[in-house]
């Protein structure tokens, strides 16, 4: 035997004797994620918090509520960009979106192995890992950074990702709704159960429930008929942004009536935790990768109902019914996970760990330097705009301002008109297909509604702030306008406030060799990301008159 590999076996040998003995010493915490996807702040827990009515006065989510009142709530979460693969590379890797290579757009993405993420590293330090559905998608590889699909627990059932069709399906095949609902939900334990019988005894574990039923599509109708959310219980509680017509109430309940699926698959997992003795030994931590999708502000853009989300955490033995109002990032989670699991971090994080805001007594404000989060978005749709490419934006969120440095302001920010810019659009390919118009606002009857007025005066002013283009520079003040429709960029008022924030901003994104502000700023704008046939994407069909 060289002296080499004996050397080799012995630092081996050593390594597994002290993992043996710390696991021993001090068992490490298991951890359950759930991640659902375009879930937004949305849940009971968060009523009453903006001190105005809204949206959250009508969702009920008992399961979500519970976890926050034995736990923490943080009021204000945000991702680092509002679009599934762009956030959830961030998420896996601490990093900015824009330090992950592909993974900074949404199609085309391609995903970087030699970038670390949390999951990996967990498993490689003795954690059991494991994971149902979306983890880091679309892009190639599916779920790169988990493994891929080797690591998959998914066989008891898919039908949580489309809970609103499949249910509706089952009913009308003559099953109740609660039957149809118990035999979704007994999927979700199948697939926890069959993770949990996979571990080795006593071995600390790492699950992600990835759910995307709160993607669209959903059933239209379907908050009432599946979750007896009344839309007319809306009037009054829409934000500013979005007409409160009938139609778009009945959206939103439709909408939240998926989120309180998502809640219902919280209950079956804490329960199933309560029964294996474990729930004591596990972080549970639940959050979303963006605002809702098919509505002005949401999904893909920078304004908080786009980039806010849910984030609440019970952390065993911790303080019990806190709300935390420091200003978080989800990429905070990947060196959090890491230090549950006692593996240290990678150096030069967009993402600070949350332990000591877990571990901390206080409400309210608990570290004055979480006064800021960056925001950003590169590419979604390929075919959103000519030559497929990007709205590149960056956004600076204080507990005061958002500021918003639109890039290229001559391009679409949702992608470009098509078929709406015709006289007559057809509003069931516009109701139906996301690409027929304004391709970076998913479809919905939202959407449909909004291009349908667009020439009606009294919803102009609507319609322009979902597809209109937008000025080089945005500013709102969040606590007097907090659903950010008054731009006061252009305010010799606020000129003052509006030099500093973008002096800070841009400050920030060349210490992050953002290539957006960094060499000539056109990296995003060239292949491999604006890569048509690497892509998968075509070209546009049409172009914009």
């Amino acid at each position: 035997m060289s002296t080499i590999v004996r050397a080799v076996l012995t630092l081996s040998l050593f390594v597994g004797v002290a993992g043996q003995a710390f696991a021993a010493e001090a068992p490490r915490l298991n951890i359950l994620f759930m991640f659902a996807d375009d879930w937004g702040r949305y849940a009971s827990c968060y009523k009453g918090l903006d001190g105005r009515p809204t949206v959250n006065d009508v969702i009920q989510t008992p399961n979500v509520d519970r976890v926050a009142r034995e736990g923490t709530l943080f009021k204000n979460a945000f991702v680092n960009a509002p679009s599934c693969t762009p956030c959830r590379s961030s998420l896996l890797s601490g990093r900015y979106f824009f330090q992950t290579g592909r993974g900074a757009i949404l199609q085309g993405a391609v995903w970087d192995e030699t970038i670390p993420t949390f999951p990996l590293l967990l498993r490689d330090s003795g954690y059991h890992i494991g994971k149902s559905f979306k983890v880091w998608s679309p892009g190639t590889p599916a779920d790169a950074g988990f493994g891929g699909q080797q690591y998959a627990y998914q066989k008891a059932g898919s039908a949580c990702n489309h809970f609103s069709e499949e249910s509706t399906k089952m009913v009308a095949e003559g099953m109740t709704v609660e039957a149809a609902r118990q035999k979704i939900l007994d999927q979700v334990r199948g697939n926890f159960d069959d993770f949990l019988a996979a571990r080795k005894p006593g071995q600390p574990w790492l699950y992600w429930m990835g759910t995307t039923t709160t993607h669209r599509p959903w059933v239209k109708g379907s908050g009432k008929k599946l979750w007896g959310i009344e839309p007319e219980s809306l009037k009054g509680k829409l934000p500013k942004f979005v007409p409160d017509v009938p139609e778009v109430r009945e959206d939103f309940a439709d909408y939240l009536g998926v989120c309180q699926a998502v809640d219902a698959y919280v209950g079956v997992l804490m329960k199933r935790l309560e029964e294996s003795g474990e729930l004591e030994r596990t972080v549970v931590v639940l959050s979303g990768d963006h605002g809702m999708p098919g509505v002005t502000s949401g999904k893909c853009n920078l304004y908080d109902h786009g980039t806010s989300v849910a984030l609440i955490v019970r952390w065993p033995g911790g303080k019990t019914g806190r709300v935390v109002t420091d200003l978080v990032r989800l990429p905070d989670l990947m060196p959090t996970f890491l230090e549950i699991g006692g593996v240290k971090a990678p150096e030069k994080l967009y993402g600070k760990s949350l332990i000591p805001l877990f571990k901390s007594e206080q409400s309210g404000l608990v570290d004055a330097s979480r006064d800021w989060v960056v925001t950003g978005r590169e590419r979604h749709v390929g075919v959103a705009r000519e030559g497929n490419l990007p709205y590149p934006m960056r956004g600076l969120r204080t507990p005061e301002f958002l500021y918003i440095r639109n890039f290229m302001p001559d391009r679409w920010p949702m992608g470009a008109p098509y078929t709406a810019a015709e006289s007559s659009p057809d509003l069931k390919q516009v109701g139906n297909d996301t690409r027929a118009a304004f391709p970076d606002m998913d479809a919905s009857p939202t959407k449909t509604w909004l291009i349908a007025h667009q020439h009606d005066a009294q919803w102009k002013s609507h319609f322009d702030l979902a597809f209109a283009k937008r000025p080089p520079e945005e500013l709102y003040d969040v606590k007097n306008d907090p659903d950010q429709v008054k731009n006061l960029a252009a305010d010799p008022a606020y000129a003052t406030q509006k030099r500093a924030l973008s002096e800070r901003l841009m400050k920030l994104l060349t210490e992050a060799n953002d290539p957006r502000v960094t060499g000539d700023g056109s990296t995003f704008d060239k292949p491999p990301f604006s890569d048509p046939e690497r892509a998968g994407q075509g070209k546009a069909k049409q172009k914009v008159k």
